[in-house]
């Protein structure tokens, strides 16, 4: 059966938000997520989450590879899983240059690559093994001529709770979903749509699980959007306009804007360019007005409890492993018990 995960968003306080994941908790939800973006950091809600509840899974959504050290990524989850006594899933993506450069003030180079190496030398931590490591991105310990000199390759002090922590990666691009399939427990795309998934996506996963070591199971596709169930809810919808048209049209520059890419790839060329036009011109409003209706049913799950549960079995069928979702409404403990039923 699928489990059903959701996202904690950015806004609210750290004490709300892990009252907020306990009453989930018991209502059933097994994983949450815990954004970072340019807000409070992940890891710090994490562990004040892992604190006061006891069985929900608790994921970064995401870590960007750019701003720690793959060493202090791997401590990092590392850390986590053992507070969390093995909870934990480290959420990692490429974020974009807006972020990275602008925030961070790292360049945003090689991002493929460089997700590969921070995998590789996470797992080779948890396993205590002593980091050596020769890379395009990183080489451990740093060559002598690039610092003192001094660096030796040295393992994790502490034992870590498991020597495989759950990596699920957050990817749009052909190349970097054929490396999530590859390498990663877990794939987070955005703006799934089950009807086109797989003319998007699958060939890139296809090549991705073909180069998959058997040694890690099958890969979690994690995916869902706005969920609301009654009558009269069809209108739940409206709130993802502005957070479509966001990334659809403001995350990134021109040709360097992965979701408008995707918009692109499911069909909407023409509303895609519009709205970036209009974002990046400042009319937010009018942007969000553009989002096309059936790309705001496409990737929802919101009307009557017949048409929610068909639109469940439609994310099954398309290979999604963890219904992720954003619950709408006065009582998500109930929605959230009907969608396990369903995703039975």
């Amino acid at each position: 059966m699928m489990k059903i995960s959701s996202q904690l968003q950015y806004a609210g306080g750290f004490k709300e938000s892990a009252q907020q994941v306990q009453e989930l908790e018991r209502a059933g939800l097994d994983i949450v997520y815990v954004a970072e973006a340019y807000g409070f950091d992940a890891p710090s809600l994490m562990g004040y989450i892992a604190a006061v509840t006891d069985t929900i899974e608790i994921a970064s959504g995401i870590l960007p590879i750019y701003s720690r050290t793959p060493a202090l990524i791997a401590q990092t989850a590392a850390g986590l899983d053992a507070l969390s006594d093995g909870r934990c899933i480290l959420g990692l993506g490429a974020s974009g240059p807006q972020v990275i450069e602008g925030w961070h003030g790292v360049p945003y180079d090689m991002p493929l690559a460089r997700t590969r190496e921070v995998i590789e030398i996470c797992r080779m931590a948890w396993k205590r093994e002593r980091l050596e490591y020769q890379g395009r991105c990183y080489t451990l310990p740093l060559p002598p001529e690039e610092g003192t000199g001094l660096g030796k390759p040295l393992k994790m002090i502490t034992h870590p709770v498991r020597d495989r922590i759950p990596i699920h990666i957050a990817s749009l691009g052909p190349k970097n979903v054929e490396l999530t399939a590859e390498l990663a427990e877990g794939w987070l795309p955005i703006f799934f749509d089950p009807r086109k998934a797989n003319d998007v996506w699958g060939d890139d996963l296809a090549r991705g699980r073909a180069k998959r070591s058997p040694d890690l199971p099958p890969l979690d596709v994690v995916a869902g959007g706005l969920v609301a169930i009654g009558d009269d809810v069809e209108g739940v919808r409206e709130f993802s306009r502005p957070i479509m048209a966001l990334y659809i049209g403001g995350m990134g520059a021109k040709g360097r804007n992965f979701y408008n890419d995707l918009a692109c790839r499911y069909g909407f060329e023409e509303e895609a360019a519009e709205i970036q036009d209009l974002y990046l011109a400042g009319n937010k409003k009018e942007a969000a007005e553009k989002i096309p209706a059936d790309l705001l049913e496409a990737t929802s799950l919101c009307g009557d409890e017949g048409y929610v549960k068909d639109r469940v079995t439609e994310f099954k069928e398309a290979g999604v492993t963890i219904l992720n979702i954003t619950p709408i409404g006065e009582n998500h403990a109930e929605m959230i018990a009907k969608l396990k039923a369903w995703a039975e």
